[in-house]
């Protein structure tokens, strides 16, 4: 089943059962709390449903994340993006980072031309939710209430200036990470284990990413463990797990203004964003952007 975070004409939001085929919702009134932890295997017991059905025309999705919850991602997951970037050889281990409730974009909403790139770039990637603490599961990605689409936009020329890896700059930009539609339930992709759904991405209509999570390089397990071990995952939180070849890196066709990115994953949805007008930086933030005190 799919759950999504939705708005209403008079600016409610809330969580919901939708049916996409349909175009219909109806309102879960139950805390994300009572029913997290049971909905992965498409319980819909915990949901206390309203009993109106909403159309989801009249209503607008909200990136599915529950207040509160923390937004990690990891990387150097996919070798064929590697190999095309001139790495040979699989990593020894994944790299990771956080990113702020800032960088969240909804779907359909603009994504944000931050003043301190010229190479902004895309990244389809499959978005892990967890459902419950790990240590309460028997393998890691049993933890998993579903998993969701998400594009993780990077400044890829973020450091250049230093002459060193800034992934603050690179991957924690307001209104840099586009999330949804809605969140499909573990028992939709499989159950837990490594999924195997197929991911890609368009812009302005022109395929540019296609492959499968099944090639992962560290699979979803790996990654759990490695977060979790870390900072402890709680009920909510998200992880971006990777992307795969076709990004603007290898071959400098780097997003601009007005352009349309749709990520899909099959079975999950379809995430559709415009990229935004280019900022521009005042004097002291330019500074800042060389990392020069004024």
């Amino acid at each position: 089943m799919k759950i999504a975070l939705v708005a209403d004409a008079a600016g409610a939001i809330f969580w919901a059962l939708v049916e996409p085929g349909q175009a219909t919702a109806r309102r879960i009134r139950a805390p994300f709390a009572a029913w997290v932890q049971v909905a992965a295997k498409g319980d819909k017991s915990a949901f206390d449903l309203a009993p109106q059905v909403l159309s989801l025309l009249d209503l607008r999705l909200q990136a599915p994340v529950n207040p509160g919850a923390r937004i990690f991602g990891v990387g150097l997951n996919y070798l064929s993006h590697l190999t095309r970037l001139g790495r040979k050889e699989a990593p020894p281990h994944t790299i990771a980072y956080i990113k702020p409730d800032s960088a969240i974009v909804h779907p359909g909403q603009d994504i944000a031309y931050p003043a301190v790139t010229q190479q902004l770039d895309y990244e389809v990637e499959l978005v892990a939710v967890v459902g419950q603490r790990l240590g309460d599961t028997p393998a890691a990605s049993d933890c998993l209430l579903g998993y969701t689409v998400g594009n993780d936009i990077s400044a890829r020329d973020a450091g250049r200036q230093l002459g060193s890896l800034d992934l603050f700059t690179q991957k924690a930009l307001d209104r840099t990470a586009p999330l949804g539609p809605w969140i499909a339930t573990l028992d939709e992709s499989g159950g837990g284990g490594q999924p195997q759904l197929t991911l890609s991405l368009s812009v302005n209509g022109e395929m540019r990413q296609s492959d499968n999570s099944r090639n992962m390089i560290f699979p979803m397990d790996e990654l759990l463990n490695f977060l979790d071990a870390r900072i402890e995952l709680r009920p909510g939180d998200l992880i971006f797990t990777g992307s795969t070849c076709g990004v603007g890196l290898e071959d400098g066709r780097f997003l601009q203004p007005g352009d349309e990115v749709v990520a899909a994953i099959a079975g999950i949805g379809e995430l559709r964003n415009r990229i935004g007008p280019k900022r521009r930086l005042t004097a002291a933030r330019a500074a800042g952007r060389l990392g020069i005190s004024t």
